[in-house]
């Protein structure tokens, strides 16, 4: 049994969905997504309520069902609020800069690093060292803030480079050196 999947997704009002073959379109007021359902799973809407439900008792559509319902209750939440995620870069020198549709970067390299922001993703600058990568599209931002990050990871000696807000790292002990 999918407690995950047994769950109701409540749909607020302004957003519009649409149950179609192997797909549920999802229309609000941030923007529109389509997630896919996978074969054997049924959504039906009723009441203000979208409710996830499996055609047969096999082995994959059970480990789907949860699935399924996750990725249309994410899609909800992302024409209605949307996803963000917070990245801060820490070092001497090291600063972004948002040019157009693209970020620039300086990260100790003795050259910048110009990332080309994909569509549907709007990424902001605070202070030089504080990235905000927002959008409506769950799985996108996360793939942003992580390719971001991926440019300086943070150093496990001194920690320094590009780090998820919040996000504890464990500083290693360096070389001790002669006595």
């Amino acid at each position: 049994m999918s407690r995950i999947g047994n769950k109701v997704i409540p749909v607020p009002s302004g957003v519009k969905i649409n149950i179609g073959a192997g797909q549920v379109e999802v229309q609000g007021p941030k923007g529109k997504l389509t997630s896919p359902v996978p074969e054997g799973i049924e959504f039906e809407m009723a009441d203000g309520r979208l409710v996830a439900k499996r055609t047969a008792e096999t082995k994959q559509q059970k480990a789907l069902h949860g699935l399924a319902r996750s990725l249309v209750a994410n899609a909800v939440k992302g024409v209605t609020d949307g996803f963000q995620k917070e990245l801060e870069i820490v070092g001497i020198g090291y600063r972004a800069e948002v040019r157009g549709k693209s970020v620039v970067f300086s990260l100790g390299f003795s050259h910048p690093i110009d990332f080309q922001i994909p569509s549907g993703i709007s990424i902001a600058v605070e202070k030089q060292t504080k990235l905000v990568v927002s959008g409506v599209d769950k799985q996108r931002v996360g793939q942003t803030a992580a390719t971001i990050r991926s440019l300086k990871k943070p150093d496990p000696y001194k920690n320094k480079g590009i780090r998820y807000a919040g996000e504890v790292l464990k500083k290693k002990v360096g070389k001790t050196g002669a006595k």
